[in-house]
């Protein structure tokens, strides 16, 4: 069993990695322009707005979430302010504020995306989610979970591998994939003297993604896995991921 834990091991130190890679970038402050900016305790309008900003006031931008971004008053008041109230803000020397709208400049300086699929594994329903940190246009790291529903036992995989973009500044991007990770199969409770499984798996792959708006992406992929069970004969399954659907940050 502890081989199951390699994945996300894995995944842990990659998450540290990116958090020590990102340097603390400076405070930018902007110029409220509209008579007020309206400040909610979230990011979304479910959220209570608990403070009301003036105009002319400077406050810092603290980070972007979609379409809501966190200000920080001179008091040290944080809170949320919509994009439609944000419109209007002004660099501290009068300039409009440059929103940086996702664009296909943000699909090419992507890091991270997550996104989920589904498909077929061997004749078996398919879910998949993904999440990966991209290490430069053209290369990634990705970690997948599958849950596998077969007609004679349940499945569950996690695996970790290397993702090869060949053109990340198309629209349609064809890449390249393979990795290693464990797959766990649980029989169903009708078959008699079945025993739960714990495999490696290997796999390579390849698969066509296409930049849809804004964050937003799809994807389809096939793989070809190797199950290296503890018997003599490994087990060579095809899985296709017919229709997935990402995003990006």
């Amino acid at each position: 069993m502890s081989r199951s834990l390699t994945p996300l091991t894995l995944l842990c130190l990659l998450l540290l990695f990116a958090a020590g890679a990102q340097a603390k970038e400076p405070a930018h402050k902007i110029l409220i322009a509209d008579p007020f900016i309206e400040l909610h305790s979230g990011p979304g309008r479910g959220y209570p707005v608990f403070h009301v900003v003036e105009r002319g006031r400077e406050v810092e931008l603290v980070k972007r979430r979609t379409d809501w971004f966190q200000l920080r008053t001179d008091q040290g008041v944080e809170g949320w302010a919509s994009r439609e109230q944000m419109i209007a803000t002004l660099e501290p020397t009068g300039e409009p504020l440059d929103l940086q709208e996702p664009a296909r400049e943000n699909y090419m300086s992507r890091r991270w995306q997550a996104g989920v699929s589904g498909g077929d594994f061997e004749g078996a329903s398919l879910i998949s989610a993904f999440g990966g940190y991209a290490f430069s246009d053209n290369l990634s790291i990705e970690l997948t979970v599958n849950h596998i529903l077969g007609e004679f036992s349940n499945s569950y995989s996690y695996t970790v591998g290397l993702l090869h973009v060949f053109a990340p500044e198309w629209r349609l991007s064809p890449y390249f994939t393979l990795g290693t990770g464990v797959i766990y199969t649980d029989p169903k409770s009708n078959l008699v003297d079945s025993i739960d499984r714990d495999d490696q798996i290997g796999y390579v792959g390849g698969g066509l993604q296409f930049y849809l708006t804004r964050r937003f992406m799809l994807r389809t992929e096939y793989r070809h896995n190797i199950v290296f069970t503890s018997r003599n004969d490994n087990e060579e399954v095809d899985e296709w991921k017919y229709l997935g659907f990402a995003f990006f940050f």
